[in-house]
């Protein structure tokens, strides 16, 4: 029988050396500790290696991982939640860094109320030499009792998809198909956990949240090459992120386990959301019909 801990913590590195160290170290010294550390390196070529097995050497909870060739930053998502044991489960960015009571407080959420499905909290940014920056002010929070309403408040409201990196229920995770090898998939899957369930945010700035030269963001401006980046196997291939991001929602209202009203109703806000603006601030049925013509 597989050992059950409380919590899994995934870290999908490709080539972090320079921030994973202050990324683990945060980790480690969390107030709550009763958690397993999956790192699943995806065949980095600069020293991440030498710095998860240091680490791994020293703290028995962390599970080191390497892929023999780059998966994808997609699939090496999805492995670090395959090797998950724990009740609860949180993503974590290798350049990014969590307070000391970040976990604790999450779970505390979580174990309180049993319909929130995944607990984050305020976040503030960093630079790439670790100077602290303003608040993040597009934060989203879904506790609204209907799932049609936290759907269409996680769909409608401009935001961040920091939640991503909050702490969820594995099983209801695992209940969607987590997340996708597409550009915006963080935020469809936040989409379909608001269905699911209530996604919460602590009022106080317990993470931070990494801005450098060497995120996906910044690396891949061009759409191709954030799908490439995502998964491999689609390198070179024309890139419709607003058309796949309509089809997965629509796909996720079949999927979650909705009532004949509440279903028919999280299709009509995703009618509103074809005539609503992205989070960049352009309509998305202009955005649809500019994906065409590229």
């Amino acid at each position: 029988m597989a050992l059950v801990t409380p919590l899994s913590i995934g870290l999908p590195v490709f080539n972090g050396a320079r921030y994973l160290p202050q990324a683990l170290a945060a980790l480690i010294d969390q107030t709550w500790s009763d958690y397993e550390l999956i790192v699943i390196d995806n065949a980095s070529t600069d020293k991440t290696e030498e710095v998860c097995r240091a680490f791994a050497s020293v703290d028995k909870r962390i599970r080191y991982f390497r892929n023999t060739e780059n998966l994808g930053a997609a699939r090496n998502y999805m492995l670090t939640l395959h090797h998950a044991r724990g009740a609860f489960f949180k993503w974590a960015a290798h350049d990014d860094v969590c307070a000391p009571t970040f976990l604790a407080r999450c779970i505390e959420e979580l174990a309180s109320r049993s319909d929130v499905v995944l607990c984050h909290s305020q976040s503030r940014k960093i630079d790439a030499d670790g100077r602290v920056g303003g608040l993040y002010d597009h934060e989203v929070e879904a506790l609204d009792e209907l799932p049609s309403h936290r759907f269409r408040r996680m769909i409608r409201t401009p935001h961040y998809c920091i939640p991503i990196f909050g702490v969820m229920r594995t099983e209801v995770l695992r209940a969607t198909p987590g997340h996708g090898g597409f550009v915006g998939a963080d935020r469809n899957l936040l989409a379909e956990l608001a269905l699911h369930g209530k996604i919460r945010l602590i009022p106080e700035p317990l993470f931070e949240r990494r801005q450098h030269a060497q995120t996906s963001l910044a690396m891949f401006r061009d759409e191709r090459a954030r799908l490439a980046w995502f998964e491999p196997k689609h390198h070179g291939r024309r890139s419709f992120p607003t058309w796949r991001r309509l089809r997965e929602y629509g796909a996720s209202i079949r999927r979650a386990p909705l009532s004949p009203a509440e279903r028919i109703q999280c299709l009509a806000e995703l009618g509103g959301w074809l005539a609503g603006r992205h989070h960049t601030g352009v309509y998305n049925a202009k955005l649809m019909l500019r994906e065409l013509a590229s």
